[in-house]
């Protein structure tokens, strides 16, 4: 249902399962929070998120949805929330279709890259459930709550160029360049210093309950010292000296 691989400290997952669109069932959903988990036991210091096309997820699967009540939430999200979950940043790579519970997937990632095929389209209210697994939160808090009513309530859809301009991902690339420019921004995250890198990460994510910028103040002022503190801070500095100072 997943294949994953790493190299050079680049995590890729990539949903394979195209005979059912790549459904966002229990069975794959726990199999991409496997796969994290396996990237991150291997040492992955970034996670990239793809799909064999052309749908990138077709959302929630019809069969289980059947099962009403008894169908296993948990297991359902597990791959949306083990994503959400990992130290090290992850970035979705989108070239295709993306439907309902399917959002969640690109939503839990620390950044989107869509191509002019991707489509995010929230089509709850349509199959007749209410969105679950943190979508209504984290799709807020990406667009803003103007666009998520649009997209939840309204049934409005973002193509690639306008799920950047509504904030919804970082790029639309081209689908031929769209691994490539994947790898390049996970590559240059990978190849950070890794602990710095999830502390800067953690921050990023407390800022959600922070009430203003004298506590971001204070918690970014607790992280700085960590980082001025560390064994071979004063060396890496030099060597950043040294490296400026050859360029001329």
């Amino acid at each position: 249902m997943i294949q994953a691989r790493i190299d050079d400290g680049v995590g890729v997952i990539t949903l394979d399962d195209a005979a059912h669109r790549n459904a966002l069932t229990p069975a794959l959903s726990l199999a991409l929070a496997d796969g994290v988990g396996d990237l991150l036991g291997r040492g992955a210091r970034a996670l990239v998120l793809t799909a064999a096309p052309p749908v990138f997820c077709a959302g929630g699967s019809l069969d289980e949805l059947e099962k009403g009540p008894a169908l296993d939430l948990d297991a359902a999200y597990a791959g949306p929330a083990a994503l959400a979950a990992a130290p090290v940043p992850t970035l979705a790579a989108v070239d295709g279709p993306c439907l309902g519970a399917g959002v969640n997937l690109p939503l839990a990632c620390d950044v989107i890259l869509a191509t002019p095929r991707a489509v995010f389209d929230t089509r709850w209210l349509d199959v007749g459930i209410h969105p679950g697994g943190a979508h209504l939160w984290r799709l807020e808090q990406r667009v803003g709550r103007q666009t998520a009513a649009a997209m939840v309530l309204f049934g409005a859809t973002l193509k690639g160029e306008q799920a950047v301009a509504r904030g919804l991902a970082f790029a639309c690339v081209a689908s031929d360049d769209l691994m490539r420019e994947a790898a390049a921004l996970a590559g240059r995250a990978a190849r950070r210093d890794p602990e710095l890198v999830w502390r800067t990460k953690a921050t990023l994510a407390a800022n959600d309950s922070v009430s203003g910028p004298a506590e971001a103040h204070e918690l970014e002022r607790a992280a700085q010292l960590w980082s001025l503190s560390r064994e071979g801070f004063a060396e890496h500095v030099k060597a950043v000296r040294a490296r400026l100072a050859a360029r001329g």
